[in-house]
């Protein structure tokens, strides 16, 4: 019933998530300081996992049986964080619609044009501000033209309110650590690797409007979400076929644009850059506008 036997990946990612929010819940206060701090940190980076799943999912349903979908949709609605469907009028209306460009509620330039640790580390909270209006109206808007779709959307509000506050009521301070951080961190993160993948680029160019990290062990973990440029131009193709895309349309990539590691990307660009200017991105958008003017 799945679409694509890759996402069988998938579904190993979704019960390793839950299965270590069990393992957590249960036996967290039982384990060894190392050994608590090994699970903790593997729940976090699972948490990063399935923005990447939701995002996935939204673009291309992983089933073909609706009620699957449905269930699904609950599943990461509650490791997430947030219901999935805000995606909808925020990510496949909008952000695939502008790519960076106004008004993309996620556009990286929105307080500044310096890409610095401050930058990236304050972009989450301003961008999932300037969304929320649109999720709001999005929710307000089917129930008037589709009761059906609305019900659905509903039920992951529901779910989700259920959720925490079963967990709450079970144990408020597992509930926040376990519960409650990682889906956070889940919102987060997911932010974190848009504005990575569009600051400094050239957002009204055909090839330039995204950053790529093409290490092959993330793109294993995130499910191809590293190879941006491709998914901007086929978002509509399953996952699992954008490396094959990547490599045909890579040499008409800016070379600055493809990445190879994200871990050194960061250091680079918001450690040393501290100190060093040749570490730190080219603003391509900048460049742009300065040969317009002139």
């Amino acid at each position: 019933m799945l679409r694509y036997k890759a996402d069988i990946r998938t579904l190993v990612f979704m019960f390793i998530t839950a299965s270590l929010l069990v393992i957590l819940w249960q036996y967290g206060d039982e384990m060894s300081t190392p050994l608590w701090t090994f699970f903790y940190v593997w729940q976090l980076m699972m948490a990063v996992v399935v923005s990447t799943i939701v995002h996935n999912h939204q673009h291309l349903p992983m089933w073909k049986v609706k009620w699957l979908n449905v269930l699904t949709d609950n599943f990461l609605t509650v490791f997430y964080g947030f219901p999935v469907f805000a995606w909808i009028p925020t990510h496949n209306s909008n952000h695939h619609v502008h790519v960076n460009k106004e008004p993309d509620y996620t556009k990286t330039y929105m307080a500044s044009e310096k890409n610095n640790l401050l930058t990236l580390l304050t972009y989450p909270s301003l961008s999932g501000f300037k969304q929320q209006k649109a999720v709001r109206s999005y929710f307000m808007n089917i129930y008037k033209q589709d009761r059906r779709k609305f019900r659905f959307h509903l039920l992951q509000v529901i779910t989700l309110v259920t959720w925490i506050v079963v967990a709450l009521l079970l144990d408020w301070k597992k509930a926040l650590l376990y519960v409650i951080i990682p889906q956070q961190f889940s919102l987060y993160v997911v932010l974190i690797f848009n504005y990575v993948q569009h600051i400094h680029a050239d957002e009204k160019s055909e090839y330039n409007h995204s950053r790529n990290i093409t290490g092959r062990l993330l793109n294993f973990l995130l499910l191809n979400n590293g190879l941006h440029t491709v998914h901007h131009l086929s978002p509509g193709l399953h996952w699992s076929k954008l490396r094959e895309k990547h490599e045909k349309l890579a040499p008409k990539i800016d070379p600055r644009l493809n990445e190879k590691s994200f871990g050194w990307y960061l250091l680079r660009v918001y450690i040393l850059g501290l100190f060093i200017p040749s570490c730190r991105t080219h603003n391509m958008r900048m460049d742009r506008i300065e040969k317009l003017g002139n």
